[in-house]
């Protein structure tokens, strides 16, 4: 009796691990990423950002086939530039990006190898400098700005828990003022993305 309960037990934990193996539902990816700033005007002040690259690290959780949850942490530098009519203002900082929100998958094709998806987040972008400008007030401080994040992607399956991801990531936010360059104007960030997704 004492061998048929191990086996038993055995066998109900195998099937358990191989079913969790075979749901897999948690995903990590890590992504190179440009960084496309619009500029914008706003208080008399001319804003635009230099373009860059940078790198997004992102974990999703999938609640079903359909439906995921995310959080993204992304980085860049970039340097933010100010025109004021009496005189301009450059800033160089680290951009930490911190997001999640939701994933919405889209039905597969070419034989269930491509999965589109479409997702939506909230979070922050924290624009860190790293030189000691400043300009009428504004301070080289570190500063945060609420950024809303939209956009869609593809995993193309590659291994069969490895896929090569493309993604598109707009990013909408506050330009950032340093305490004394306020615009009052909203800009757009592009990062469209390649990396690898690793689902266990």
């Amino acid at each position: 009796m004492c061998r048929a309960f191990v086996f038993a037990a055995s066998t109900i934990l195998l099937l358990a691990v191989s079913a969790a193996a075979q749901e897999s539902r948690s995903e990590v990816s890590l992504q190179g990423t440009g960084f496309f700033t619009t500029g914008t005007s706003g208080n008399g002040t001319l804003y635009s950002a230099t373009e860059t690259g940078g790198f997004l690290a992102g974990y999703r959780y999938h609640l079903n086939r359909w439906l995921s949850v995310e959080a993204v942490y992304g980085w860049d530098r970039n340097t933010q530039k100010y025109l004021l009519g009496s005189g301009a203002f450059r800033n160089q900082s680290n951009v930490h990006q911190a997001t999640g929100g939701l994933v919405l998958g889209l039905p597969p094709f070419a034989k269930r190898r491509l999965r589109p998806y479409v997702l939506a987040d909230g979070g922050a972008l924290v624009f860190d400098p790293i030189g000691n400008q400043a300009y009428i007030g504004a301070t080289s401080q570190t500063q945060a700005k609420g950024v809303f994040v939209y956009g869609g992607g593809v995993n193309y399956a590659i291994l069969r828990r490895i896929a090569l991801r493309a993604e598109y990531r707009g990013l909408v936010y506050k330009t950032p003022d340093f305490g004394g360059l306020v615009t009052n104007s909203l800009t757009h960030t592009a990062e469209p993305s390649v990396g690898l997704a690793f689902r266990f």
